[in-house]
């Protein structure tokens, strides 16, 4: 697989040895049946055990939907193709973190930072397991621990080091599980920097659409996958028919998408980082200086003290989700909404553009922190619509002085 392409192939063929229920539609039909007709018995002992094999059951085998359906099957099927692994579906990014507390059953997990949801979610896990402590993400591991990553991180896009965290981690016997939404193939592979599971919001770029809830796991073995696909069917967390079949479709255009985005986002960067490197009292592009204080993006951050650089691992490109802090609440609160071509709205990884003022969506944000997903639309227009917002911004505040 090339670092700067998800297989094309890979992404409409990958589910061919999955058995099909119709095996004539070149579209898979949208089937909303929970339950299926059992096959008649032979009478042996195994047949009536129903002893079935959910990482790829036969068109006969599938039982009830909480179990598998044919078009989940094909999905995850894609899905471990361009991951790498052994990837297993769920209702929700959410959902799938849970299920990650759930497998891992940690004493403590060090996290800092990152998606406010996962800090909830680690919440909710704790009324169930209240010794359960959560520490630094820098802090001194010991047995019992697990790392929690968020790479690159929202809101901001930065990188983290994944194989200096997961190193850290295995010194102690623990396991590292990274957020990868962010970092969708072929930006990076996690696994190929020691990470354990892998963990993505797919209702960002693999749904892509903004019209689907829908979380992944990957493991690195299907013994694994099995133990998360028992808890997933006795947890109840399923993703539904009807999403399920919408991410099948958008997966045949996510190799086309996410290059699009990265390059749509990578050019953006670069103009706005002049403008946030323009003085006050001078302009760029006609747009005066002191707007912009910071840009945050992976291709800003240049080498740590350990002498990482998010290039190391963010071999397919830079992420398409980055953030802006203004200089102003005021510019941060109107911004969103001066723009055309972007939505005001959070979520990410749609072929639309979205804007996002961070604070309505995450109490924790900085207040002047602006959050950008970039969509497939053409960067010449993008670009224009931020200039126009931004002065338009400007305007409004001076009028009100």
């Amino acid at each position: 697989m090339s670092e700067k392409k998800v297989s094309g192939t890979a992404l409409l063929h990958g589910d061919k040895e999955v058995p099909l229920l119709d095996t004539a539609s070149v579209s898979p039909p949208i089937s909303l049946t929970t339950t299926f007709r059992t096959i008649p018995p032979d009478f042996s002992l195994e047949n009536l055990q129903n002893d079935v094999d959910f990482w790829k059951p036969k068109a006969e085998e599938h039982v009830y939907s909480r179990y598998s359906t044919s078009v989940i099957t094909r999905v995850e099927h894609i899905l471990s193709k361009i991951n790498e692994g052994y990837a297993i579906t769920y209702s929700s990014g959410l959902s799938a973190a849970y299920s990650a507390l759930v497998l891992l059953n940690p004493k403590r997990i060090a996290i800092t930072d990152g998606y406010h949801g996962v800090h909830m979610a680690i919440e909710v896990y704790k009324k169930s397991k209240p010794s359960v402590e959560v520490v630094d993400l820098d802090s001194d591991y010991q047995e019992g621990d697990i790392c929690w990553l968020e790479s690159p991180l929202n809101p901001t896009g930065e990188s983290r080091d994944i194989k200096y965290y997961s190193d850290k981690i295995h010194r102690v016997g623990g396991l590292l599980v990274i957020d990868s939404t962010f970092g969708p193939p072929p930006l990076q592979y996690p696994f190929r920097f020691g990470a354990d599971i892998v963990m993505h919001s797919a209702t960002k770029y693999f749904g892509g659409h903004s019209d689907l809830l829908a979380g992944i796991l990957v493991a690195k073995d299907q013994k694994v996958w099995n133990e998360l696909w028992t808890n997933r069917t006795y947890v109840g967390n399923p993703m539904g028919s009807l999403e399920a079949w919408l991410l099948l479709r958008s997966l045949k255009t996510f190799h086309l998408r996410v290059p699009i985005q990265a390059e749509n986002a990578a050019k953006l960067v670069e103009w706005l980082q002049k403008l946030a490197s323009t003085p006050a009292g001078k302009s760029y592009d006609d747009i005066p200086g002191g707007m912009i204080q910071r840009v945050y993006h992976s291709s800003l951050q240049g080498k740590d003290a350990r002498g990482f650089h998010p290039s190391k691992q963010m071999t397919g490109g830079y992420p398409a989700t980055f953030a802006i802090q203004l200089s102003k609440l005021e510019y941060a609160a109107l911004l969103p909404f001066e723009l055309k071509v972007f939505t005001p709205a959070t979520s990410l990884g749609g072929v639309e553009s979205l804007v996002e003022h961070r604070l309505r969506s995450d109490a924790s944000s900085d207040p002047k922190l602006v959050r950008l997903s970039i969509g497939v639309e053409d960067f010449s227009d993008l670009q224009a619509d931020l200039k126009v917002g931004l002065l338009a911004v400007l305007k409004k505040v001076k009028a009100k002085l």
